[in-house]
This record gives structure tokens, sequence and C-alpha cells, in this order.
């Protein structure tokens, strides 16, 4: 049976964390939600929900992605497929099943579910999110020959697959280094439309000008630092 494990970042996600984890379906072997210096009752609320709360004192987003990564690879047992999920409820985690389909039944190696407009409730992406996603696809696009339109945060990938990226960035970047190393990996991939609603409570990237600032930055860099890359 295919062994599959959720790492989900979460910070002050103590009103979402819940409803995320009880929507995970049961096809999952381990939910691991990793608390990145959270003040509120994310780990708790988390811990009750039957998820394993790992804790990461350095904020971003990078960092506890890691953290959820390093957890695993010191496990006796590791898992076939990781999917990466957000602890703030925009996503519908019931879909995980259309997200690990093709890697399970189609042996690709990496998934994106993509927020398509049809599937996304009003309001649930920024302007600042919704051209981001657009000139970083656009730029892979251009690039790479890339066929990404989105840099969703809700993916599968191979456990080895992922490995073998050796994956570092901390922060903002995490999401666009993924998928451009999967390129230069030359690793099978598609995307997957999924819905999208707006999310519980105020969101640390997008929610901020700062954020998005520092968040549009790193997309871009990773980009052309990729662009220009032998």
């Amino acid at each position: 049976m295919t062994q599959i494990k959720v790492i989900i970042p979460a910070y002050n996600e103590a009103d979402s964390i819940t409803h995320v984890i009880k929507a995970i379906p049961d096809i999952v072997n381990e939910v691991i939600v990793v608390s990145n210096n959270s003040t509120d009752d994310t780990e708790i609320n988390a811990r009750n929900a039957g998820a394993t709360v790992l804790k990461e004192t350095n904020k971003g987003y990078g960092y506890a992605c890691l953290k959820g990564m390093e957890y695993i690879a010191n496990q006796s047992k590791k898992p076939d497929i990781i999917v990466f999920l957000d602890g703030d409820y925009s996503d519908y985690p019931e879909e995980l099943t259309k997200i690990v389909s093709p890697i399970i039944n189609d042996n690709l190696d990496f998934v994106i579910g993509a927020r398509v407009k049809e599937l996304r409730e009003a309001g649930s992406m920024t302007m600042p999110q919704i051209f981001g996603n657009w000139l970083a696809t656009t730029l892979m696009s251009l690039f790479f020959n890339a066929k990404f339109t989105d840099l969703g945060p809700f993916r599968a990938i191979k456990y080895n697959k992922l490995l073998a990226l050796n994956m570092e960035d901390k922060t903002y970047g995490w999401t666009v280094e993924m998928q451009l190393k999967a390129l230069k990996q030359k690793l099978s991939y598609t995307e997957v439309p999924v819905n999208y609603r707006n999310r519980i409570g105020v969101s640390k990237v997008s929610g901020t000008v700062k954020g998005a600032i520092f968040a549009g930055a790193k997309i871009l860099g990773w980009i052309f630092k990729y662009s220009i890359k032998k």
C-alpha cells in the first residue's frame, strides 16, 4: 500500500488547523503539523485533532517544511509520497486524493494543485497573488518551457524525488524553488485543478505589503538564478 505523509506548516492557525486535519482523507498515514513559532493554540489543537506536532522556531515557510522533512528522514519507514498543504483551510484537504492520483495511477513524479479561476471563491486570492502567479509561471514558460500555471502550495511529490531536489529555501521561495528544480531534474509533472476558498484568519504573506514584496522578490530571484544557471 502506498505510504503518504502530509506536512502542514502552520503559524498561528488555531482557528483553522482542526478543520484542515479532520478533512484529510484516511489514505494518509501521518499528518505532520510544523508550528512555525506559533503563539496561539495551534499546537494544542493540531495534537488534539490527531496530528504529529513539531516546533520550528525559525520563522519561514521553508524552515517549517524542512523541519517536517527532517522528522521523516529520521523515521525507519519512509513514505512513498509527501503532500504539502497549508494550515489556513483555504484548500480543500479532501481533494488530496485528486492530487496524489497521477502519482499512484500514472507514476508521475510531481503534482501541483492549480487554483484555477473558475474554482476559486471570490476574494480568495489577492491581486498581487494573481499577478505574481501569472508572472512567475509566464517566466518559467519562457525560460524553461514549463507548463505550470500556478505556484499553489497544495502539492504532492514522490519522496525520493523530493530528497533529490535538495531543497534549501527557508522562506517565501520554497514553492517556486521546488518547481524550478523539478524542471531542471526533468521530473514528470502535471497540474490538477483544485477548489480554493477564503482562508480562515489573515494571511501572513499576501495579507501584508511587506510579505507580498518579499515573496515576490524571492520568487523572481529563484527564477532568474535558474535562468542563468547551467
